[in-house]
């Protein structure tokens, strides 16, 4: 059961939001728009239809970063229920891919962040456990899985008083790809130790302890994967072990996919030789009859994803097994998906399919991949439509796609009286704010001379504590104009898509916490960010037309400078484009409407600080210091100098940790000689 928990009622225009939104599902819509500005509680919105419906909810943000904040924000909501959160796990992706014009092939790297991939494993086995379960995710959540089906399959009970032996349950655990280690004991690890058996669950933060005595399970325990301590207070009755990873492969489902991969691979290997293709029919054929062998022989090979098709029981063109579908198997058609930042999350999933497709056609033709690798992807935007049962598109910009599919549904409903509240339009607006706060003033200032006027204004405002956004074009500008306002003795950061996903939010924090003044970004500082102590907006070049400086980008950004009453807006342009001139009269509107409102009812604005909220992982303390260690002053003559034989496992492993983000630099630096020798050293530590 949902259990909202938090110190506020639902004020100012949200009770009429919640009324419709929750009228509009009960009324079986599928479409319904929150149109909801910058601060006025969309998530407090959402949160109180959840409880008060009691569905199961998906909700979908388009990055990383407001991924991670509303995640936090639910969790905080719903401390008692199931709020899990699923990105991608990639720190770093290079996908899988073939240039013909330089007949150069790209293998697939990656690097795998084990901590997202817990909270990714944590999800699955909420949502097939679970009726109380918020999942926030990013759009990855639309891409290949797995059958939800195979993977309740490898579900395994424990019991107090079941049968045991050790050899058949090592087996089984095997069959869930755990590995036994003795020493290492990890999360995806189980080991044994005389009458008892640990294993550390892929999915949460302690192991299972299964005591037996003569041959049954006396005792079930939750302990502390580190000291050995028991950790839970109630007895243990039954534990449920799911897999410890999402894509797994039963031995008698393999064999069948053996031998139908062998079938398509001697037809389309015949028809690339009718074609003239002997070389791409060769390499083709090759690489595939290596998969097989690998697959025979440890039943899995790196691109096992590829054959997916083959695993799943799908047909040719099928969509793929994503994260709706475990709602749905779980749930049926009694859960809601919320599609946060609308008009830039709604585009995203439009586009996913079209460029993993581009790229598999490309490794198809030359050989390199099967045509079943065609049906390894992100579904298409109407695979994806079509699943939810009930979609919400929360934004302060929705798009005209989505207010037209609502508009014209709650048009229907209507002409057939299937809706009982005749005030419903489809579009539930939320312009109030419960701080009474009105949409900042707005102010536009020559671009010829904006970095000494930004100069001045952040100066002004860091004297009084203040915090202050600035908005940039480009990368290179963003940190550029870091450093140049660290000259000047400016306290500042930036933040972009380089930035790891973890990190993120903890530079977010030390804005608040007062680490520096002003943070400066490119697309990252538009939506959803929650900053109550910026007073300043600053958006340099304003007036370059384009997906950065769009009428909708230009009033997602006005409002990161909504959240305290002291809220100002600057834009440098030369010229008034129809975006800004746009963005500028709905910004009046709805001051206009905020002002009304705060007068009839003789509100006075007032900022309300936020706490700020716990880190989405604790990482272990000692990595960043590691890392700044090695960035600070790092040489190349000191990799002769690390010494593997004097370092424990952890210390190794924090080594090549550090040492893969300074690769992954001197790439970017273009060194590549230094990123080669770095990679050579971390091949010799991790050997």
């Amino acid at each position: 059961m949902f259990k909202l928990t938090s110190n506020f009622s639902p004020t100012g225009d949200q009770p009429q939001a919640i009324a419709q939104l929750e009228t509009g599902i009960q009324a079986n819509l599928k479409n319904q728009v929150l149109l909801g500005v910058t601060g006025s509680g969309k998530t407090f919105t959402m949160a109180n239809v959840i409880q008060d419906l009691q569905l199961p909810t998906l909700i979908i943000s388009h990055n990383k970063t407001l991924a991670g904040q509303l995640y936090q924000e639910f969790r905080d909501f719903f401390p008692e229920n199931a709020v899990s959160y699923f990105v991608s796990y990639y720190d770093y992706y290079q996908p899988e891919a073939y240039m013909p014009s330089t007949d150069t092939y790209i293998e697939k790297e990656a690097d795998v962040n084990e901590l997202i991939d817990t909270l990714r494993m944590q999800t699955s086995s909420n949502i097939l456990s679970r009726n109380d379960v918020i999942v926030v995710a990013s759009v990855s959540c639309i891409y290949n899985i797995g059958s939800p089906e195979e993977y309740k399959k490898f579900t395994h009970f424990l019991n107090l008083g079941d049968s045991v032996d050790w050899k058949q349950l090592s087996r089984r655990f095997t069959q869930l790809l755990y590995e036994r280690s003795e020493f290492d004991f990890k999360r995806g690890t189980f080991r044994v130790r005389g009458n008892h058996m640990d294993i550390h669950l892929s999915y949460e933060d302690y192991a299972i302890r299964i005591i037996e005595e003569n041959g049954k399970i006396r005792e079930l325990h939750k302990i502390d994967p580190l000291t050995g301590e028991r950790i839970d207070k109630e007895r243990l009755e039954q534990v449920v072990i799911y897999p410890a990873k999402l894509y797994l492969t039963d031995p008698v489902v393999l064999e069948r996919a053996m031998g139908e991969i062998r079938h398509d691979l001697e037809q389309e290997y015949q028809a690339m030789k009718k074609m003239g293709k002997d070389l791409e029919a060769q390499r083709l054929l090759q690489k595939v009859n290596y998969d097989l062998e690998m697959l025979k022989e440890v039943g899995y090979v790196n691109g096992i994803e590829n054959y997916s098709r083959y695993f799943d029981g799908r047909k040719a063109g099928d969509p793929p097994y994503s994260l709706l579908d475990y709602f749905r198997t779980a749930y049926g058609d009694d859960f809601l998906v919320f599609i946060d930042e609308s008009h830039m999350t709604v585009p995203q999933i439009r586009g996913m399919y079209n460029g993993d497709h581009a790229r598999k056609k490309t490794l198809i033709e030359f050989g390199f991949r099967m045509n079943a690798s065609y049906d390894n992807r992100p579904l298409r935007f109407d695979e994806f439509y079509r699943i939810p049962p009930h979609l919400i598109y929360v934004s302060a910009t929705p798009d005209e796609w989505e207010i037209e599919q609502a508009e014209s549904e709650i048009a229907l409903k209507t002409k057939k009286k299937a809706l009982e509240d005749s005030t419903h339009k489809g579009v539930v607006e939320q312009l109030i704010r419960p701080t009474g706060i009105v949409d900042p003033e707005i102010e536009i200032r020559p671009a010829e001379s904006e970095i000494p006027d930004l100069v001045k204004e952040i100066e002004k405002r860091a004297k009084k504590n203040e915090k202050i956004l600035v908005t940039t074009l480009t990368k290179k500008t963003a940190e550029d104009l870091t450093e140049y306002l660290k000259d000047k003795e400016i306290r500042a950061a930036y933040l972009h898509s380089d930035v790891h996903t973890l990190e993120r939010s903890d530079v977010l924090d030390n804005l608040r916490k007062g680490e520096f003044d002003v943070l400066i970004g490119v697309n990252l500082l538009r939506e959803g960010l929650d900053l109550p102590e910026v007073t300043l907006v600053a958006i340099l070049d304003a007036d370059k037309e384009g997906f950065l400086r769009s009428k909708t980008a230009l009033i997602q950004t006005m409002g990161r400078a909504a959240r305290n009453v002291g809220g100002k807006v600057i834009m440098y342009a030369d010229t008034i484009t129809g975006s800004i001139a746009y963005a500028k009269k709905e910004i009046e509107r709805r001051r206009k409407k905020q002002t009304v409102y705060n007068k009839k009812r003789s509100i006075v604005p007032k900022t309300i600080y936020k706490p700020i909220r716990e880190k989405i992982i604790d990482r272990p303390e000692g990595d960043d210091l590691l890392f700044d260690a090695i960035r600070k002053d790092f040489q190349l003559e000191k990799l002769d100098d690390i010494d593997e034989n004097s370092m424990t496992a952890y210390d190794k492993k924090k080594m090549i940790k550090a040492l893969r983000r300074e690769m992954k630099q001197c790439a970017e630096d273009m060194n590549f000689e230094a990123a080669i020798l770095i990679r050579d050293k971390i091949r010799h530590l991790s050997s």
